[in-house]
């Protein structure tokens, strides 16, 4: 470079006008989603949570002629005073909530911390659920006024279903439609076969094991059901459930007969995936089972369809049948085999933004 050379000047300072918009600088979201939780358990707060519930088209699919007079003048007159019952039994006292809430929060803070270094500041971390607060709306608002232009939504289901993983981002994206300046936006998927989450299970399932005083002599692995229509239609959560439950299965070490798998939580007339939960519980202790533990690996944290039905109502039907011995392994939840697997997934899908 000659003397004469020189280096071109830098622009000048671009200054904004004062009522230009905010602009902040890009920063990523992940926001971990999960089903929701009543904000009380007295009846007009449980009417609300169940109501927008069971108002979800993806969640019910009979046509609106047919479903709305039975949801508005029977359901919701009747059901939010027995289910508001169930959820006093397990409800969060100390803080006023439903124990999804609560461990879903601990589970976003404990990834913060674990992520911290990744990204320093430049990841903002929040949670939000589907159905009550805090909504899945508010919190992608949130994390765009953070200055997050990328969010990783990490729905908190292992198993894809349309009535839980995608009613979650159906409800993101009808955020983001009413947004002039979208963020660009990632799914985790599913992670039913991933190897950190079959590994965790396995070993939370045997530290909970190694803490009972018998052995079980048979150990079921109850998921969520779902109508067997919706499996007919094509949704692939049944499938995924049976590879989940093989897969846990080969990594115990368990025969078939002795690791069963069953769904739970059925609802209404129709048929939904079987074998029932609460069907096999009764048979098998009316077949001599003497001993018998349960485990729900398709939530990610405890909630009322593991604490109140399978802990209390199964727990109950084992013992009331001839069973003797009856235990509720817990879910994942923000224990630190929990913590692995939802570090893993956020890990690898945030690749290429961090």
């Amino acid at each position: 470079m000659s003397a004469q050379t020189s280096l071109p000047a830098e622009p000048p300072a671009i200054a904004l006008p004062a009522d230009h918009p905010r602009i902040q600088p890009g920063r990523i979201g992940v926001l971990l989603m999960n089903l929701g939780t009543p904000e009380g358990t007295s009846y007009w707060p449980m009417r609300a949570y169940l109501k927008e519930f069971l108002s979800d088209r993806r969640v019910i699919e009979e046509p609106r002629w047919k479903w709305w007079p039975v949801l508005n003048l029977i359901i919701l007159s009747t059901r939010p005073g027995r289910k508001g019952k169930d959820y006093a039994s397990i409800w969060n006292k100390e803080r006023d909530e439903g124990p999804l809430k609560t461990i879903t929060r601990s589970q976003t803070e404990q990834l913060a911390q674990r992520l911290e270094g990744l990204a320093g500041d430049r990841i903002v971390f929040d949670w939000a659920m589907r159905y009550g607060f805090p909504d899945v709306k508010s919190r992608i608002r949130h994390l765009q006024n953070e200055g997050c232009d990328r969010i990783l939504l990490v729905p908190l289901y292992p198993q894809y279903a349309a009535p839980t993983s995608a009613t979650a981002c159906d409800h993101a994206f009808r955020a983001l439609m009413e947004m002039r300046w979208q963020p660009a936006v990632r799914v985790a998927p599913p992670y039913h076969d991933d190897p950190a989450y079959i590994g965790a299970l396995a070993a939370s399932m045997r530290a909970s094991l190694a803490r009972l005083d018998f052995e079980p002599e048979v150990i079921l692995c109850s998921f969520h059901g779902m109508p067997k229509e919706y499996l007919l239609k094509g949704d692939p959560y049944h499938c995924q459930c049976v590879k989940s439950w093989r897969l846990l299965r080969e990594e115990l070490g368990l025969p078939a007969e002795r690791f069963r798998l069953t769904f739970q939580s059925r609802f209404g007339p129709d048929e939904w995936l079987q074998p029932y939960t609460d069907e096999t519980v009764k048979a098998l202790a009316q077949a001599g089972t003497k001993s018998l533990a349960i485990v729900a690996p398709g939530f990610s944290a405890d909630c009322l369809e593991t604490l109140e039905e399978l802990d209390v109502e199964n727990r109950e039907i084992f013992l009331h049948n001839g069973g003797e011995k009856f235990a509720y392994l817990p879910c994942l939840n923000d224990s630190a085999e929990g913590m692995d697997v939802i570090e893993a997934v956020t890990r690898r899908e945030l690749m290429g933004w961090v």
